[in-house]
């Protein structure tokens, strides 16, 4: 539910006042291939609040979930395939991003939120010129 949640949110226009409280004080969201490392929940915050000048509409779809968990811990893996219109140079352009994400997450309180995030970009094309070539996979 957690990760439903907050793709509903990303698709929303990423709202730093609904994302940041699904995240640890201590959180990290990362991707080092576009968006960068964010540390802390203020940091997180602030990147949310940048990176809708930056994807102008997304639709999330997340796929593939697997989830383990142990107590108050747990360990997540998804897929997402996101069709989106990102600000390039000041005109829009459609995109298709597929990634994946591997997280852990912390209950407190009883509520589940995420102490981690790291998005891996497989690929990140224009539509009109399609992905064949461009593709990578996560090394194991």
């Amino acid at each position: 539910m957690l990760k439903h949640r907050y793709m509903l949110e990303c698709d929303h226009g990423y709202p730093p006042a609904n994302l940041g409280p699904m995240f640890t004080d201590d959180a990290v969201w990362e991707n080092t291939q576009l968006f960068g490392r964010h540390e802390g929940r203020t940091a997180i915050e602030a990147f949310f609040a940048d990176v809708s000048a930056q994807i102008m509409f997304a639709a999330h779809l997340a796929l593939n979930d697997i989830i383990e968990v142990d107590g108050d811990t747990a360990t997540g893996k998804w897929r997402m395939l996101m069709p989106c219109t990102m600000n390039e140079d000041g005109k829009p352009v459609s995109r298709l991003i597929l990634g994946d994400y591997e997280e852990r997450y912390v209950r407190k309180n009883g509520v589940w939120l995420f102490r981690s995030i790291d998005f891996f970009i497989n690929f990140n094309t224009p539509i009109a010129e399609g992905w064949a070539g461009t593709e990578a996979v996560r090394a194991r």
